[in-house]
């Protein structure tokens, strides 16, 4: 049986002090200069299938883990459009560790879900880092003053390096699920606690993001206080990073984003001093690949384009106190999906135009790339199924609120 340990009681607001304050614009800076020494790194992240201590703190110092840090406890609280910027940046230095930054940045989205009492005990410092698989795959028992959860959860990226862990439950009562709260399907809650309550099994091997330590994790009969879960239908803070539950996914086109600018500019750099071997001709003169660089630049900015546009527009009515139309919904969730796949294509492409030095892991970041970008295409919110469900809304359709990918 396992019981969660005690939290400290110190909240982020007692412990910042204005030199430690960062703004929107500092973290951004702060990650470009990362991305060059993340990009030297990228093949031992690789290799050692989980982020490296010392990453995870060149990570940390960006400020990247605090962006959703409401400004009452000294954080940043930034907009969706600037955490993606800063996720973008990160990833033109390595997919695994944006993919990390992206999740873990959620800690601050996800502490107001809380009373700001429990949240600020459990989120002793800004940077506190959140993992964790939140669609209700686990049991959570209802007893005095909380829950039993046993369970076993897949995909906790960055697990291996995160303070702490969250885990989506349905919720028991007498051996039965029980409905939800509106009478809407069965009670899904998020239940968090440290990571050493649970077993981390060493499960990430894969062809992509390898060096995100995504592992799967589990538990049995671990008691979780009530205060410590929550329902993304019910904030506990008021603000725009918590108006619409789909907040935790805005930042997610970041990674691919980056991901593609870095083989762009990649190939690019390739083409001053390369040239065609059939022909002789300069690659920035050959035909192929001067109109293959300028179709992918066009497919990156207009899907770049319509990431940034559709979140900026839909911040702006969040922030009027507005819930977005049916075609507002619809439109940041496939500029997400829209973003893996332009990303994917760009990549696969320039991978067959640079040819055959670019199979090899050592010599070229190509290879990287292309199975980056194959393994995160994988994810939920690319799948196809978000056509289907766009479709429906724009024809009518209802999805339900607590759909998470809208």
């Amino acid at each position: 049986m396992s019981t969660v340990t005690g939290m400290p009681a110190a909240g982020p607001s007692q412990a910042i002090s204005d030199a430690d304050r960062l703004d929107a614009q500092e973290i951004l800076e702060r990650a470009r200069k990362a991305a060059p020494v993340l990009r030297e790194r990228a093949e031992e992240i690789e290799q050692n299938r989980q982020l490296p201590r010392d990453v995870v703190e060149i990570l940390r110092d960006t400020g990247v883990f605090r962006m959703a840090a409401p400004g009452s406890w000294g954080g940043p609280e930034m907009t969706s459009v600037q955490q993606t910027e800063v996720i973008e940046a990160i990833a033109t230095g390595d997919a695994s560790a944006a993919w990390c930054a992206m999740i873990g940045s959620d800690s601050g989205i996800f502490s107001g879900y809380l009373d700001d009492t429990v949240a600020r005990a459990l989120f002793p410092r800004l940077d506190t880092i959140t993992a964790g698989f939140v669609n209700p795959t686990g049991r959570a028992v209802r007893v005095p003053g909380g829950f039993r959860v046993s369970g076993k959860w897949h995909f906790g990226s960055g697990i291996t390096h995160s303070d702490l862990l969250l885990a989506g439950c349905v919720v028991h009562r007498d051996g039965a699920p029980e409905s939800a709260p509106d009478g809407d399907g069965v009670h899904w809650r998020i239940v968090i606690a440290r990571r050493e309550d649970f077993s981390v099994h060493d499960s990430w091997y894969t062809t992509g993001l390898a060096g995100s330590g995504s592992c799967d994790y589990s538990t049995e009969d671990l008691f979780v206080p009530e205060e410590h879960t929550f329902s993304l239908l019910e904030p506990q803070r008021t603000g725009t990073l918590h108006a619409a539950p789909d907040a935790i996914l805005r930042t997610m086109p970041g990674v691919p984003l980056g991901v593609a600018r870095a083989a762009l500019d990649h190939v690019r750099e390739l083409a001053a001093t390369r040239t065609d071997k059939s022909t002789g001709t300069p690659w920035s003169a050959h035909y192929r690949f001067t109109t293959a660089i300028a179709d992918a630049e066009m497919d990156l900015a207009a899907a770049r384009y319509a990431v940034y546009t559709s979140l900026a527009e839909q911040w702006a009515r969040l922030e009027r106190g507005q819930q977005p139309t049916p075609d507002e919904r619809v439109a940041t969730a496939l500029a997400r999906y829209k973003a893996f796949e332009v990303a994917r294509s760009i990549v696969n492409r320039l991978y067959t135009l640079v040819g055959g030095s670019a199979i090899y892991r050592k010599r070229s970041p190509m290879d990287r790339w292309l199975r980056d970008v194959s393994t995160m295409s994988q994810h939920v919110d690319a799948g196809v199924q978000n056509l289907k469900a766009a479709g429906e809304l724009l024809l009518g359709g209802q999805i339900p609120q607590k759909t998470l990918l809208w």
